[in-house]
């Protein structure tokens, strides 16, 4: 009865953490323009990610230091007042203080769910339990962008972070009855050189690819590439001579850690990036309507919730694993490809189901590979290997929707016809257009999203070659010993 009531708290509080971004998306134009501070509104998103992004591999190391019960519990303690803070937020300096905060404990509440559960069951349990939690972020997809247009219309937009507290209130009693002490790992100095130097890295990075698209940030974009360039190959010197790594790169000595680490990355570069710009891909080149146009990520997300609970349920059957990473990662290189052959104007029916089929096959391994990954490590680095297995994730899709955006950007400009402003090209510019002129912006969203489609069904090309490489082995019934230092947990 206990474990059954932490993976509800768990979920409830992955869920909510899940859930506060793409509720909040729906808001920001309302809350950044009663603020008075629309040209910062992007920093509401990008200041949210970029804390969440840039703490996940410290706490990943604090939960192994701690104990992951202490930071779980602290970062619903901080996600909930932080929450509070941004409804009563009377200036745009002060949200996005307490959105950086709030995305510094949802790094927290996403990590060390997946961190209890992989230290509350034994490795073969974990796809099942993983994949029940990771069904939160899908959900969260669906429900958030409507959830919080309809809070922000009929209650106002301070109870779109309001409405987290009573939730998360209720979550973290039930994470106070549930979550079990867990027995942190060895003692040691905390890797503060690697700490620092891994921040300014990141945040320099998703800086710089933020400007790309952006001419006349072009020497500002060369100066933070140039920062996180030097930065990073300090972290990466600092991680090779310290004894207790904030990031474990010995570890990816172990062929398993190795590829699962690639095949996850393939989440966020081959799916995240481009999802967001779906929408408007279907309302320019398609001449759809906005609503129209939301089916085709709706389908994706779908298709990722229902394969990721069926392969995690499978996998906690048998044990077996390495087939359904081979099959999801070869579905969406074929998915992606198909939409590269499209001609434009296809029936909408073709590219739903495209797209479904890339949502099916991602989310046949999007939690699984976490998984496979904790279970080649001994259970006292746990939480630092799930960072390492979340960031580069996040890293990947934070960088590849930059960069996306910055080609689409370019490339239309490029490509439309003469007389038109890509700048103020909204799908009702367009459908105004006579049907000559639609048809060419037509070809010209579809001459720039073609060669994007193929570069990401290459992504994933890449991803069934890293799953080929994982080693053909069962997860195991036994727990992991925190003292042994090989992958024990995986038998052939």
């Amino acid at each position: 009865m206990r474990f059954r009531l932490l993976v509800i708290s768990l979920l409830a509080v992955s869920f909510l953490g899940a859930l506060d971004n793409t509720v909040v998306s729906t808001a920001i134009a309302t809350v950044a323009g009663q603020l008075g501070a629309l040209e910062h509104m992007s920093w509401i998103v990008v200041g949210y990610t970029l804390a969440s992004t840039v703490l996940l591999p410290v706490l990943g190391k604090l939960g192994d230091r701690i104990g992951p019960r202490a930071v779980f519990l602290a970062s619903v303690v901080v996600f909930i007042v932080s929450s509070v803070a941004c409804g009563f937020a009377d200036g745009i300096v002060w949200l996005i203080v307490a959105r950086v905060v709030q995305g510094m404990s949802s790094a927290g509440l996403q990590l060390m769910s997946q961190t209890i559960i992989a230290e509350t069951t034994t490795p073969r349990q974990r796809p099942k339990y993983l994949a029940i939690i990771g069904a939160a972020f899908p959900v969260a997809i669906l429900v958030g962008p409507v959830l919080g247009g309809v809070i922000t219309d009929y209650w106002g937009w301070p109870w779109v972070f309001w409405i987290n507290a009573p939730v998360g209130l209720v979550a973290l009693v039930l994470a106070l009855v549930a979550v079990p002490h867990i027995e942190p790992g060895r003692a040691g100095r905390f890797d503060v050189a690697g700490t620092i130097t891994l921040t300014i890295g990141l945040v320099a990075l998703v800086l710089a690819v933020t400007a790309v698209g952006d001419g006349s940030q072009a020497a500002v974009a060369v100066i933070e590439f140039a920062i996180a360039a030097v930065a990073l190959a300090a972290f990466f010197i600092i991680e090779a001579r310290v004894a207790e790594p904030l990031v474990p790169l010995h570890h990816f000595r172990n062929r398993t850690v190795a590829t699962g680490t690639v095949i996850s990355a393939i989440v966020g570069v081959g799916l995240f990036s481009i999802t967001a710009f779906l929408p408007t891909y279907f309302q320019m080149a398609y001449r759809t309507t906005a609503t129209v146009s939301g089916l085709v990520p709706i389908a994706t997300v779908f298709g990722m919730l229902v394969s990721n609970l069926v392969t995690g349920w499978l996998v906690s059957r048998t044990g077996h694993y390495r087939v359904y990473p081979l099959i999801g990662t070869a579905l969406g290189a074929a998915g992606l490809g198909a939409m590269a052959l499209l001609p434009a104007g296809s029936p909408l029916w073709a590219p739903t189901v495209a797209m479904a089929v890339v949502g099916l096959g991602t989310g046949a391994f999007m939690s699984l590979i976490v998984a496979v990954v904790q279970s080649a490590v001994p259970r006292g680095e746990t939480g630092a290997i799930t960072a390492t297995t979340n960031l580069v994730r996040q890293v990947g899709a934070t960088v590849g929707t930059a960069l996306i955006g910055g080609i689409i950007g370019t490339g239309v400009i490029a490509l439309l016809p003469p007389g038109l402003d890509a700048a103020t090209l909204t799908p009702a510019v367009v459908h105004a257009q006579d049907a000559a002129a639609q048809e060419q912006i037509a070809q010209a969203y579809h001459g720039v999203f073609v060669p994007l489609f193929v570069a990401l069904a290459v992504t994933y090309l890449v991803g069934v070659v890293a799953s080929i490489l994982l080693p053909n082995s069962r997860l195991s019934d036994d727990r992991v010993p925190a003292q042994d230092a090989e992958p024990a947990s995986l038998t052939t």
